[in-house]
């Protein structure tokens, strides 16, 4: 019987080893800076950070003039590729960037962070990787730092999404009809935390925050503000 704990491990390496942009809604650069300064503001402060899954770095440009040091790290060598383009053009000189997976980010770290983040990085680790993520990253987090994942996919909220509930024109008498089976697979799909039309999974903010309890950190729930059926997860020392 497959679980949460024993399916196979998503490759990143494989659907990310030719991608040049990130998934995010728009493109725009005046979307992406709203959204940049929306994950500031739950940054709020410090003077380093570690971005890891910068992707090609769209929000990490925004990011790199509010710190004295930073650090982007990501397994994809063409989207690092990209994000190195757009640090060369605006000539930022504190910021390093780093090829490198879950696993070998850590090793190839030689100080310390008052910021840890990743965006909609969550949803390609397994409930284990979390767990290690979390336990690696509080050894390389100072004193009074956190831990903060953006737009963790909520399987609550995500099929709502599917059937429309959050837009203007949404009327369920319109909806229910054409939902039928389609509504009972996708209840099955919350149940399973593995919506059936998206890539990785889907963890609730209970199941995350648990994960955090057991690494000693309490948890912050935020809902994100451009992505409806995501949340942030801010995790402080206890």
């Amino acid at each position: 019987m497959e679980t949460a704990f024993n399916k196979p491990k998503f490759s990143w390496q494989e659907y990310f080893s030719d991608k040049k942009k990130g998934g995010h809604r728009y493109s725009t650069e005046e979307f992406l800076f709203k959204e940049a300064r929306e994950k500031l503001f739950h940054l709020r402060g410090g003077r380093s950070l570690l971005d890891f899954g910068c992707g090609a770095g769209e929000l990490l440009i925004y990011y790199v003039p509010n710190y004295e040091r930073i650090v982007g790290a990501d397994f994809s060598s063409s989207m690092l590729f990209e994000a190195e383009k757009k640090m060369w053009q605006q000539n930022y000189k504190n910021i390093d960037l780093i090829l490198a997976d879950d696993e070998t980010i850590w090793e190839k770290l030689s100080l310390p962070f008052d910021r840890i983040t990743a965006t909609a990085v969550v949803q390609y680790l397994t409930p284990q990787q979390i767990d290690a993520f979390i336990r690696h990253a509080s050894e390389y987090l100072n004193e009074d730092g956190k831990i903060v994942f953006f737009d963790i996919i909520d399987p609550r909220l995500y099929s709502l999404w599917k059937m429309g509930w959050f837009s203007q024109n949404f009327k369920l008498w319109k909806t229910l009809p054409k939902t039928g089976f389609g509504l009972l697979r996708q209840t099955s799909a919350i149940l399973k935390n593995r919506p059936r039309d998206i890539i990785g999974d889907a963890y609730s903010p209970y199941f995350i925050e648990q994960i955090a309890i057991d690494n000693g950190f309490k948890m912050e729930y935020v809902k994100s503000m451009y992505y409806e059926y995501r949340y942030h997860a801010i995790l402080s020392r206890n």
